[in-house]
């Protein structure tokens, strides 16, 4: 019988490790705009996300949003969008991602507090679903459609 893993790579799948943090949350590393990143991996976030201070970082060009963002215990948060950014996330790529620019301090203020590592950002559902993910709970993977 085939593994799950064997299943994807024959259907064009790259997989890419996940890390468990202390607060049950997957990490993944990931490229924006040629500068690598550490992020939450987020299913329930509808849109990925960056922290404000990542704008230079990440080379993002930011507009005003007129959306407020809620979640992780925050709500009525202002927020900026950028388009069309390059991301890149084991060797998955897509050149026309939207990212939600918002203050992550109270994020990163919990995951620190909990002896994890501050994130620059979310990767949520859009990215997801763009990259027709499969989530491998029991083996820490995630899988992209290239």
């Amino acid at each position: 019988m085939q593994t799950l893993q064997q299943f994807l790579e024959q259907k064009e799948y790259t997989k890419i490790k996940l890390h468990l943090t202390k607060t049950n949350h997957f990490e993944i590393k990931a490229t924006i705009n040629g500068t690598k990143g550490l992020f939450i991996l987020d299913t329930g976030a509808s849109n990925s996300c960056v922290g404000f201070e990542a704008i230079e970082t990440f080379k993002l060009k930011a507009k005003d949003s007129l959306i407020k963002a809620a979640g992780a215990g925050a709500i009525d948060m202002d927020t900026k969008t950028s388009t069309k950014n390059k991301i890149k996330i084991g060797k998955w790529t897509n050149k026309k991602i939207v990212l939600v620019l918002f203050n992550l301090t109270h994020v990163n203020t919990a995951l620190i507090n909990h002896n994890s590592k501050p994130v620059d950002g979310i990767i949520g559902a859009d990215i997801l679903k763009k990259g027709k993910a499969v989530i491998d709970y029991e083996k820490k993977y995630l899988y992209l459609k290239l």
